[in-house]
This record gives C-alpha cells, structure tokens and sequence, in this order.
C-alpha cells in the first residue's frame, strides 16, 4: 500500500513535469496532454504487472478504454456547440467593419479633448469584448486602426500600447465569453449565471482602465495632447456616434438578451449571434464569398483547436485523478496556513504564473477541474470564484514579459513603437487588474449581486 501510494504521488509529479517539458519543446498543446496521459498509463500497466502494485489506477489497457467514453459524454454537450458559433461571429465582426466605424465616429466626438481617442479605444475595446470574445482579434483590430490615429496626433507611445492591450483584452472576459462557456462546462454551472456575475466586473475593469486616462492626462496633459484640428460639434456628429454605436448594442442585447431573460439556450443564443453578426456584415457592404468562406475556414480551424485541446485535457484528467492527483492537491491546499480566503489567493496566484507560459484553455481544462471543488468545499460561492479566476487568467495576458496580448499588440504596431514601450505602457493597467482581483475576492458582492438579483 504504501509503495503504491509513493508510485502514485511520482507518477502525478512526472505527469506535470513531462508535460511542462513538452510544451518547450515546440509540440502541439493537444498532443502533449495526449501523449503524456498514454505514456504515464502505460508505466502505470508496467508497475501493476511487475510489481503487482494494486493501488495504482491502471491493471490493464482495459480500464484505459475508459477515456474513449469520457470524450463521447464531453462532445455530446450541447453547450460547446455554442463554442464555434460565437467564435464565427467574433470572426466575422473582425471582417465587417464595424470597430473602424465605431473608431471614426468616437474620434470625431471624444477627439477634441485631452485623452479623448485613448478614451474612444477603451469604449471601443467594452464594446468588441461584448461583440467577439476574442482577445487576439481585438487586440490586433485596435492596434490596427488606432495606433496610428494616436500616433499622428501626438500621444505618449507608452500610453497608447497599454491602453490597446489592456482594452483588447477585455474580451477574454466580458460575455459572451467563450472563456466562460468552458469553464461553466468544467465545473457544471449555469452559463448564464456566469455570465451574468461577469458583466460588472468586467465593466468595472473598463470604466477603471477610463479613470486612469482621465487622471493621468490631467496630471500629465503631454500624454495626449487635445488634437490641433477636429470636426465641429454638431447634433449630426452626436447622431453618427449614436448610429455608429446602435448596431453592436442591439447585437449584444440579441445574443445576451436571450440568454438571461431565458428566451434561448446559450447555444441558441450563439447562432442569434452568428447570424446578426453576418446581417452586420451584409449591411456595412462587407459580405462576399470571398468573407463568407475565410470566416468559415478560421473559424473551422479555432474549432478544431480548442476541441483537439479537449480531447487531450480529457484523457491528462482522467489519468491524473485515476493516480490521485486531484486529492494531492486538495491536501496541499487543505495545509496551507492562512485560511479558506488564503487559499483562495493562493489558487489565483498560481493561476496567474500559469498563465506566463499555458494559454487560457489548458488552464481552464486542466488546473480549474483540479481546484474548482476544492473552493466550492470551503463553503464558497462557485460562480464567484470562477469569475474572479477569469479575471486572474485575463491579469496573465497582459503581464509582461510574456503574456499574449502583448505579443499580439507587437505583430500588429506600428515599427516605431517598442517591445520596451510596450511593457512599460501596460504596467498601470496590470496594477488596476490586480486591485480589481483583490476587490472581488474581498467584496464578494460585486460578482454575486446580479446573480443573485435577476436569479434568486
């Protein structure tokens, strides 16, 4: 018993190491959690047979077969159908114009005063994370069609970059979030409760990200000085503002509308969302085959990613709690000396250096399945913990010297902005997502309020 429960602890360690190891070594995510799972399965046969050690999860390549059945029951979720519609609508925003309309109009109206087109990319950034949920695509869009504008204008290039990043990132988080699909799939909970206790958050980071633009242009007005030439105001330029923004408001009001007044399923939900999306396109004279089939194809491919991803975090689960490892890590948090609420820190934090070399999805797939029961059995509310685990992986993308969003800003800048500009930009944004992080775990209630309010 005892050499099997050692066998077990080593296998789990092995499991970990193996699969870090691989990741640097170039090798697809999917095929890492794969091909780690078979290979730690296969020792594990080995020790049963030679060692005849029975505590340990595998006797034969029987009781492997197992993870075939757990795949079937992943895919045979209804919710992750919703997963590829809301990714092709994100997509197909991207191509159908809308976020350069939306910046010409902000630009005209909140151009005139100091700071005011770093104040149009944070509205822009609330408005696409609401519209697309994808962070690569929202950040390279942003930095696309208003670093240059910032630039001419003559704003602190520092400025400029971390508020693209930070705003882009927005989407990661801000529903409908594809993030938070998954994560209710992993933990079993209500999508729309979900996305309900993500919206004030999400719009706390925003509207935090534009009281640092206010504050630091007054206390620094070279920042972002007020442009020299601007379009009058008029009450025409209030009314293209207005127009410019009604078209992503009235699809964020379709898709998340539904959802919380219970008129359709998430699922159905994302195919609303999908379809509004391309009548957006065909209106703005952006839809041709030419979009339809790129949109398609991209969108395809994202697909088959995320779910290449799910079926190789599937069999890594399965393998490292049939070897224990689920309870290894209840017990090591289970030790740690500083309360339930300590322990809640200390998930965040190692979730936040996570994030510096995995990406959102095997985090989501394999350490939140991990420690989300663990939380819960501390009494805590599972919709709130999982927000704020949200908002520590969306900390992650824009930390440097590694996170994602930055290396998407970097491929999409202008040649004169810098790697350096880059991350000394972003900093007072990482600083305001920590303070958010904090405010959350220590006032529950600006996750739980609206839940609890609209759901009971």
């Amino acid at each position: 018993m005892i050499l099997g429960l050692a066998a077990n602890e080593l296998l789990v360690i092995l499991m970990l190491v193996m699969f870090i190891s691989l990741l640097f070594t170039g090798i697809p995510v999917a095929w890492s959690l794969a091909g780690t799972s078979l290979i730690v399965a296969f020792l594990t046969i080995q020790l049963n047979s030679r060692f005849e050690v029975d505590t340990l999860f595998f006797d034969d390549w029987r009781d492997y077969r197992i993870i075939v059945q757990r795949i079937f029951s992943t895919m045979e979720n209804a919710v992750l159908v919703a997963l590829p519609m809301f990714v092709f609508m994100g997509l197909m925003l991207d191509q159908s114009g809308l976020a350069e309309k939306l910046m010409r109009s902000f630009s005209d109206t909140l151009g005139r005063v100091s700071g005011g087109l770093a104040m149009a990319v944070v509205l822009i950034g609330i408005l696409l994370a609401a519209s697309t949920g994808i962070v690569g695509a929202s950040v390279v869009l942003l930095a696309t069609i208003s670093l240059p504008i910032m630039l001419e204008a003559g704003y602190d290039k520092r400025l400029a970059a971390g508020v693209v990043a930070a705003s882009g990132t927005l989407g990661i988080l801000i529903p409908p979030s594809i993030m938070l699909i998954i994560m209710a799939d992993q933990l079993s909970l209500s999508v729309g409760e979900l996305f309900m206790g993500a919206i004030v958050p999400g719009l706390l980071l925003g509207f935090a990200y534009l009281f640092y633009v206010v504050v630091a242009v007054m206390l620094k007005p070279s920042l972002a000085p007020r442009p020299a030439h601007v379009t009058p105001f008029s009450g025409k330029l209030v009314l293209d503002t207005v127009i410019a923004v009604l078209p992503p408001v009235g699809l964020i009001l379709a898709v998340l509308g539904s959802i919380f007044m219970g008129i359709a399923t998430p699922t159905e939900a994302s195919g609303i969302g999908a379809f509004g999306a391309t009548l957006l396109a065909f209106f703005n004279r952006r839809l041709s085959f030419k979009v339809l089939w790129l949109v398609a194809v991209r969108t395809t491919l994202t697909s088959s990613f995320i779910f290449a991803i799910f079926i190789g975090a599937t069999a890594f689960a399965l393998v490292m709690r049939g070897l224990g490892g689920d309870q290894m890590i209840e017990e090591a948090l289970s030790a740690i000396p500083f309360g339930a609420t300590g322990v809640v820190l200390t998930v965040l934090f190692f979730a936040f250096l996570a994030g510096f070399f995995l990406d959102w999805l095997e985090i989501t797939l394999i350490f939140l399945p991990l420690v989300g029961p663990v939380i819960v059995a501390l009494g805590f509310d599972p919709i709130w913990f999982v927000v704020i685990f949200a908002v520590a992986l969306q900390t992650s993308f824009i930390t440097p010297p590694v996170g994602f969003s930055l290396f998407y800003l970097k491929g999409a800048a202008p040649p004169e902005i810098t790697t350096r500009d880059i991350y000394r930009g972003i900093i007072p944004f990482v600083i305001i997502q920590l303070a958010v992080v904090l405010s959350m775990v220590f006032i529950p209630e600006i996750v739980t309020w609206l839940p609890k309010s609209v759901y009971g």
